[in-house]
């Protein structure tokens, strides 16, 4: 599957589109879009909220639900949040940082479960544009 860089107009391809097409994904809200009124994620909706356990949960529940529903190129195996990297001064300032582990499936749109070598990460809260793609 290939697409358009959002930044530069250039061709998309690989791992690269799948980033982008999550960054899409996660800001998103659901009904934005007129056309795909159920595209989307409940991700918006949590930015802002006071970081309790719970909020936290259900920002990580959002993200799961929506690559299940919206990705089938990326599969979340775990979501680590490191207490390391998400101090209490860091949450008090409402910054959290996850880190998401998963697999990429390049044939994945085409119902081909099979996934590519290696661990595919995404980091949260890290990077000027809030989301960065790790190298694998």
């Amino acid at each position: 599957m290939a697409g358009i860089n959002r930044d530069t107009g250039k061709l998309l391809t690989g791992w690269a589109h799948v980033a982008q097409s999550l960054q899409v994904l996660f800001s998103t809200h659901y009904g934005a879009r007129v056309m795909r009124r159920y595209f989307g994620s409940e991700v918006p909706p949590l930015l802002g909220e006071n970081l309790t356990p719970r909020t936290i949960l259900r920002f990580t529940y959002a993200i799961i639900v929506a690559c299940e529903l919206w990705e089938p190129r990326f599969r979340i195996k775990r979501v680590d949040i490191d207490p390391a990297d998400n101090s209490v001064d860091r949450l008090r300032g409402g910054r959290l940082s996850m880190t998401i582990h998963g697999e990429y499936r390049p044939r994945g749109h085409l119902g081909d479960p099979t996934p590519a070598r290696g661990d595919y990460v995404i980091a949260i809260g890290a990077g000027p544009a809030g989301v960065e793609v790790l190298p694998t």
